[in-house]
């Protein structure tokens, strides 16, 4: 394997590179349709950012009832960082597979038959004891963990001329889900009476996203697109490597405020609601992020400026949420939402960008995404096994930033104008 180390115009040059509106100019090897697009590029586009809705409400809906959760079902605080790392950590391990799952069976048939475990592991949570409760973020996991690795070959494959337009729609809709359930999960208990029939609601548009999807599924059976065969060195790829730490230790930063931000305000004095409302503002900040930070990241050739300074407002934000005062905390939680929802779409964009075709990309982000979000899940469980030493989050913020600042090394490395090749 080698690495064309040219500033690559496909790579976000502002003569070759993807802009937000009207035609890309690539160059033409790099936009020659691996397969013949076979539905509308309006229906796909309407039914990823559907599917995509739908790729964090089984993660981010907990955190703003874990306080009940651990008192009703008699949980200890070991089973309850279980249920904040457990789904991550199935994200990473499920994920290596999910290109191989595309090629024998086809990449739309894979993403709709894992929506129906994700609505179903979802709903499991519903009965309310820790083995349901742990099944169904297990399931859920291995759900998203395999959609999000083929979604984003499914963009380079279909919408090679509008690379930045769609990750950064994509990646909008992931943070928008997200946002909704982090938001709307204690108003659900609230009016249904019950935290379980509060987490289980997220199974509903989970199936409605497969019922949309259904009809992508019709034309191909299995592929070497997307799914690929198998692409050698990639595991020993410098380039490859420092992508995947990227997404895997951004992740780290996201899952620790999607799974204890709430929490750490609780112990600030905010109330449980007042607590999820500010996560779910801050995830909401997010979604504009995510849209405009792929656009501003390939308007020249090097993404490193874009990903380090996204990473820098992260811990900005975060250290603001945890130690400024409580009247500014809106503010904080406004550049904690820029950061990370910029640091994660730059991270996706990475992926696309730096595969000269939708199978490499599709095995790049089954290496980027298992790998890194394997690595993501310690990061919340270590905050737990932190607070739980040392009664406090001081510690907890420090190995924040620690990982934020490790994080903006391999950023900055993985922004570099290079495209991995074999």
């Amino acid at each position: 394997m080698t690495i064309d180390s040219a500033a690559n115009r496909s790579a976000g040059s502002p003569s070759g590179g993807p802009t937000a509106f009207g035609p890309e100019k690539p160059k033409a090897d790099n936009v020659r349709a691996e397969n013949p697009p076979l539905h509308h590029p309006l229906l796909v586009a309407v039914t990823l950012v559907l599917v995509a809705l739908n790729l964090r409400p089984a993660l981010s809906s907990l955190a703003p009832v874990m306080g009940d959760v651990v008192r009703d079902a008699g949980l200890t605080s070991g089973q309850a960082g279980l249920l904040t790392t457990s789904p991550v950590l199935c994200l990473g391990l499920f994920g290596v597979i999910a290109p191989r799952l595309a090629q024998r069976f086809g990449t739309e048939r894979m993403i709709f038959i894992m929506l129906l475990v994700l609505g179903g592991g979802i709903a499991l949570r519903g009965i309310g004891t820790f083995t349901a409760l742990f099944a169904g973020a297990t399931l859920a996991g291995a759900g998203i963990g395999i959609i999000g690795v083929l979604l984003p070959a499914v963009v380079k494959r279909d919408f090679p001329r509008k690379i930045s337009l769609m990750m950064g729609v994509y990646t909008m809709a992931l943070c928008a889900g997200a946002a909704a359930a982090a938001g709307a999960t204690v108003p659900l208990e609230r009016g249904l009476g019950q935290w379980t029939g509060a987490l289980a609601f997220w199974a509903v548009p989970a199936v409605l996203a497969a019922l949309a999807w259904l009809p992508l599924t019709r034309g191909r059976q299995s592929e070497a697109g997307p799914g690929g065969t198998s692409v050698r060195g990639l595991w020993r790829n410098g380039l490859a490597w420092q992508i995947t730490l990227f997404m895997g230790l951004q992740s780290a930063l996201a899952y620790i405020v999607l799974g204890w931000m709430a929490p750490m305000l609780r112990d600030r004095g905010f109330d449980p609601t007042t607590a999820g409302l500010i996560v779910s503002g801050s995830v909401m900040v997010q979604v504009a992020a995510a849209l405009v930070a792929p656009m501003l990241a390939t308007r020249t050739p090097s993404q490193s400026l874009t990903a380090v300074s996204m990473l820098g407002c992260s811990l900005v934000g975060m250290v603001g949420c945890l130690y400024a005062p409580l009247w500014t905390i809106a503010l904080w939680a406004v550049i904690l939402g820029i950061g990370q929802g910029g640091a994660f779409a730059v991270a996706l964009t990475l992926i696309v960008l730096r595969s000269p075709d939708s199978r490499i990309a599709s095995h790049l982000s089954g290496m980027s995404q298992s790998v890194g979000y394997t690595l993501a899940s310690a990061g919340p469980f270590a905050v737990g096994l932190l607070h739980g030493w040392s009664g406090d989050w001081h510690a907890s913020t420090l190995l924040f930033v620690i990982v934020g600042l490790v994080a903006g090394v391999f950023g900055f490395l993985a922004g570099r104008p290079r495209q991995v090749r074999v």
